[in-house]
């Protein structure tokens, strides 16, 4: 293997091993509210699921 083709081959292992890492873009104001909102929503509604699914004892 001559010179330039071993520098080649350590440059391809190398961008194997760093790979650029995907960035998110910030979340705006209305985004990050939503978010609660829907988060919030999800807690309250498996709240109230878990108090229906239980038994009623001694109100009738």
């Amino acid at each position: 293997m001559s010179k330039d083709q071993s520098a080649d081959r350590a440059k391809r292992e190398a961008d194997k091993v760093f790979k650029p890492v995907e960035t998110h873009k910030p979340i705006n104001d209305y985004a990050r509210d939503q978010n609660s909102f829907n988060e919030n929503r999800e807690r309250l509604k498996a709240e109230r699921l878990a108090r229906e699914a239980k038994p009623e004892s001694g109100s009738e």
